[in-house]
C-alpha cells in the first residue's frame, strides 16, 4: 500500500509540473506585435497540448493507484475531491481543444486547474477508512459525475473570462473593468492561499489553543482570528488580534476564518506585486495579447460548455445525489446547505440557458453569467464544505 501511495503522490506532482510547463507553451501561442512566425505558434500549441495530455495521464495514474491503495474511489475528502476536480477541468479542456483548436484556452484553463490542485493539496492527504454514510457506490457515482460536470462548466468560466478581457473597454475606469479586475484579484487570492500555506508548512508552524470546553485547536498559521475565549498554550506564538464571530459556524471555524484572512493578505500582496510589474490593471495588460482571438468562437465555447455541463450536473448533482441521500439518510431531500447550494447552482445554469436561447443573451451578458456561475461553484466547494455546518461536513 505504501508503494501505491508513493506512486500516487509522484504522479500527481508530475501532472502538476507538466501542466505548469504546458501553460508556458500555450502562452507562446499568443501572437503579439513581436511575434509573426505562425509556424512557431503551431509548434508551441502542439507541445502545449501534448504535455497537457501526458500530465492528464499522470493524474489518471494518481487516481487509479490511490483508488487501489484505499480500496475506494478517491473522492471522499477535500484533498481527493478537489484534485479530482482539477483533473476533470483538464479533461474538459482537452476535449474542447480538439473540437475548436483554441490554444488560448490552455493559457487560462491550466492555471485555474493548477490553482484548484494546489488548493486541494493543502488538505490532509492520508487515506482514511470511510464513515458508514459514505460506504455506498452511489456516493462515488454522485461525486464523480458532479465533478465532471463542474470541470466542464469551469471551461465556460475560462471562455467567459477571455471574452470579457477581449471586449470590456480597458482605456477608462468603468464598473465593468473594476468587476473584471476583482475577478482576477480573487484568482490571485487563490494563488495566495497556496503560497502562504506552503510557506508556513515549510516552517512547521503550529500554535495550539485550549478552548473553554477543554478542547485543543491547532493553528498552522499565526492567529489573526482566534477561538473565542480560548487560551494560547504556546506563549512564544502570536496572540490573536480578535476572536472569530459566533455566526461563523462549522468545524474549526475560527481556524478556517484565520486561513481565509491570510489568503486575502497573501493575495493582496501578490496582486500588488503584479501591478507594480505591469503598471496597469491586469486585464488592461493582457487585453492586447488576445486581439487575434475570435470573440464569436470564444462565445461558442462558453455556450457549448454549459450546454454539455448542465445536463451532466443535473444527473450527478440532483438525481444521483437524491438516490444516495435516500440510501444514507432515508430521505432524498433535507435542505442541507450542500443540497440547497447544489439546487441554486442548477437553477442558475438553467437560467443561463433560458436567457441565452430565448432572450438572446449572447456575448458579454453570457460571459458575466459564466463568471457568476463559477463563483457559485467555488462558493459551494469552499464555503459550504468548510464553513457551513451540515451533513456534508465530513469533507
Amino acid at each position: 500500500m505504501s508503494n501505491l501511495v508513493s506512486i500516487s503522490s509522484t504522479a500527481l506532482y508530475t501532472a502538476f509540473v507538466l501542466y505548469l510547463i504546458a501553460t508556458l507553451f500555450f502562452g507562446a501561442t499568443i501572437r503579439d506585435k513581436r511575434t509573426a512566425d505562425m509556424s512557431k505558434k503551431s509548434i508551441s500549441g502542439v507541445i502545449g497540448i501534448t504535455l497537457t495530455i501526458i500530465g492528464f495521464l499522470a493524474q489518471v495514474v494518481y487516481f487509479i493507484s490511490r483508488w487501489i491503495a484505499g480500496g475506494h474511489a478517491p473522492v471522499s475528502n477535500m484533498f481527493e475531491f478537489v484534485t479530482f476536480l482539477g483533473m476533470t477541468l483538464v479533461f474538459a479542456f482537452i476535449l474542447i481543444y480538439f473540437i475548436y483548436r483554441l490554444s488560448v484556452l490552455g493559457l487560462f484553463a491550466l492555471p485555474i486547474a493548477l490553482l484548484i490542485i494546489a488548493y486541494g493539496s493543502m488538505f490532509p492527504k492520508e487515506i482514511s477508512p470511510l464513515v458508514p454514510s459514505l460506504q455506498s457506490n452511489w456516493l462515488f457515482i454522485h461525486v464523480i459525475t458532479v465533478s465532471i460536470a463542474q470541470g466542464i462548466l469551469a471551461i465556460s468560466f475560462v471562455a467567459g473570462l477571455i471574452y470579457l478581457i477581449l471586449k470590456v473597454d480597458q482605456k477608462k475606469i468603468t464598473l465593468k473593468n473594476i468587476l473584471l479586475e476583482i475577478v482576477i484579484f480573487l484568482l490571485v487570492t487563490g494563488l495566495g492561499f497556496s503560497v502562504i500555506t506552503t510557506i508556513f508548512a515549510s516552517m512547521d508552524y503550529e500554535a495550539i489553543f485550549q478552548t473553554p470546553e477543554g478542547l485543543e485547536m491547532d493553528y498552522h498559521m499565526p492567529a489573526i482570528s482566534g477561538p473565542k475565549g480560548a487560551e494560547l498554550v504556546d506563549s512564544d506564538k502570536m496572540e490573536p488580534l480578535f476572536s472569530a464571530p459566533t455566526w461563523f459556524q462549522g468545524e474549526a471555524a475560527p481556524r478556517k476564518l484565520n486561513t481565509l484572512i491570510w489568503s486575502f493578505i497573501a493575495g493582496t500582496v501578490l496582486y500588488g506585486f503584479i501591478r507594480l510589474l505591469t503598471r496597469k490593471r491586469v486585464g488592461a495588460r493582457v487585453q492586447p495579447w488576445l486581439r487575434k482571438i475570435s470573440p464569436q468562437l470564444v462565445d461558442e465555447v462558453m455556450y457549448r460548455s454549459v450546454a454539455i455541463g448542465f445536463p451532466v450536473f443535473t444527473l450527478g448533482g440532483l438525481i444521483f445525489a437524491a438516490i444516495w441521500a435516500q440510501i444514507a439518510w432515508d430521505r432524498f431531500w433535507g435542505w442541507d446547505p450542500k443540497e440547497v447550494w447544489a439546487l441554486i447552482t442548477w437553477f442558475f445554469y438553467a437560467a443561463f440557458l433560458h436567457l441565452r436561447l430565448s432572450r438572446g443573451w449572447h456575448g458579454e451578458k453570457s460571459a458575466w453569467l459564466a463568471v457568476i456561475g463559477f463563483a457559485i461553484i467555488m462558493f459551494n466547494i469552499i464555503v459550504v464544505n468548510l464553513v457551513l455546518a451540515g451533513l456534508h461536513s465530513y469533507a
